[in-house]
């Protein structure tokens, strides 16, 4: 079906016309909205996968506003830099607010170059509840005290509430953008698809729990900060790499299910 969806639209690919290092950073992109789209956290048009340009660091990569993420490929993403210039030829444009809070908490962090935004709808849920995000389980606890909170602004498009959030966001890996969504910034793809993934399934697992009635569990703040000082010490020695093995393990199951995002 996206192959079907690649060709209608007269696909022309970016490879050989771009460095290696970006042409990578594209196929991992164009990779990562296709794993999204599987797990069912984005069906529409909008949301933003991006990175920066490695051998750009003033510039960064994001999906345009118009593609399906179950269609999009590695040509199609869009490279601008933080004050909004674009660079790359394409029939669709970047979205407002993408470029706005992206490229702000890109710009304010020159140590991440990724950041991920998803209106994923128990994310949704969770982001409108005044209790907030609650630690119930053992994987969501990675994010325990790292995960920050914005206030419902308006369409976040505006050009002085992108530092705004890049400030509230601070030193953390992750935000419950309030009656919105969630928002992921990390030093690479795959640690930011992992931190997404642990945000995503425990706003899920919260919803659930809600949903049953019963009175919830939550884990006890001295036993969250233990928790993930395991989890850091697991991952200090450098002989795992925090999000890597997942992220193979997705890449090669999205390879067996359609490799057109590779065009």
């Amino acid at each position: 079906m996206a192959q079907a969806a690649v060709n209608d639209r007269q696909h022309n690919s970016m490879k050989g016309q771009v460095s290696e290092a970006e042409w990578e950073t594209r196929v991992a992109l164009a990779a990562g909205c296709r794993i999204c789209h599987h797990f069912g956290w984005n069906n529409s048009i909008r949301n933003h996968f991006t990175a920066r340009v490695p051998d750009e660091p003033d510039k960064f990569l994001m999906n345009p506003r118009g593609l399906m993420w179950s269609e999009i490929t590695a040509s199609d993403f869009l490279k601008v830099d933080f004050e909004g210039n674009c660079y790359t030829e394409s029939p669709y444009i970047p979205g407002p607010a993408g470029l706005s809070f992206h490229g702000a908490v890109l710009k304010a962090n020159p140590d991440r170059n990724c950041s991920i935004h998803l209106h994923e709808q128990d994310t949704v849920v969770v982001s409108a509840l005044k209790r907030g995000l609650m630690f119930t389980s053992q994987d969501a606890l990675i994010l325990y005290g790292q995960v920050g909170s914005h206030e419902f602004e308006g369409l976040a498009e505006e050009a002085d509430e992108g530092p705004r959030i890049a400030a509230e966001l601070g030193e953390r890996v992750a935000m419950i953008m309030k009656n919105h969504g969630i928002l992921v910034a990390t030093r690479s793809i795959y640690e930011g698809f992992y931190y997404t993934q642990r945000l995503v399934e425990a706003c899920q697992n919260q919803v659930k729990l809600m949903a049953t009635g019963g009175e919830i569990q939550e884990v006890p703040p001295e036993v969250g900060e233990h928790t993930l000082a395991q989890f850091k010490k697991r991952y200090a020695g450098g002989k795992l790499v925090l999000g890597k093995d997942d992220w193979n393990a997705y890449v090669r199951m999205i390879d067996r299910i359609d490799p057109t995002y590779k065009l």
